[in-house]
């Protein structure tokens, strides 16, 4: 499992650093959309522990690490702050969040699917959650911000099939008994690699097939 690729103490500053990330992005929305500072903190700490905190409850894993570790729910806080007073030089380095942000992602997917796993969920069960530990965030972010979650938009850059990938890559390592380090690595690299490139060329799932809808595109 993902655990015996780093010890305790660098995996949990690796989740610390996702977390981190994914609270910026919840904050900067926030702002965007013109939050009081109880928003903005509202807004980072869903964004960063969403996913997680869906997965932990689905599994039973209770109460959820985000309770349990302090660490995970000051993170957000933190972020929210730095982004309350400095959000105009946050917003100038978008595209180095977003590096980590992908990273984020590719990381999530991967312990979520070995977490549920080990507690007990089928394949596709345990890659579902994968995916919902990395997206679920964003997706409550969101809808508290009363937007149309950004990965069933179809002009947003590929987000969930990244995690997808990296979810399905662990299960079927499971599934033949090979997931070992290395491939629990590769497995969060070919997420983070995908999500990089979806950026890059700004690669968007397809729509229906011949498509003849009046709804106005936004």
């Amino acid at each position: 499992m993902l655990q015996e690729l780093f010890s305790p103490s660098v995996q949990h500053r690796l989740d610390l650093i996702g977390i981190f990330v994914f609270a910026i992005s919840g904050a900067l929305l926030a702002v965007r959309k013109n939050f009081d500072v109880f928003g903005i903190a509202v807004l980072a700490e869903v964004t960063a522990l969403g996913g997680g905190l869906f997965r932990d409850l689905i599994i039973g894993a209770v109460p959820p690490a985000a309770f349990t570790d302090l660490g995970y729910f000051v993170t957000p806080l933190l972020a929210a702050l730095l982004v309350v007073f400095l959000h105009p030089h946050v917003e100038r380095i978008q595209t180095g969040v977003n590096v980590f942000d992908a990273a984020g992602l590719g990381l999530f997917c991967v312990t979520g699917t070995t977490k549920a796993y080990a507690y007990g969920l089928g394949l596709p069960q345990s890659a579902a959650l994968g995916l919902a530990t990395a997206v679920g965030g964003g997706v409550l972010r969101d809808v508290l911000a009363n937007e149309v979650p950004s990965l069933l938009r179809w002009d947003r850059d590929l987000y969930a099939v990244p995690a997808m990938v990296g979810a399905t890559m662990v299960a079927v390592c499971i599934r033949y008994d090979v997931l070992t380090p290395t491939a629990s690595g590769f497995a969060a690299l070919t997420a983070f690699v995908l999500r990089l490139l979806a950026m890059k060329y700004h690669w968007r799932a397809p729509r229906a097939w011949n498509r003849r809808s009046t709804v106005r595109e936004e």
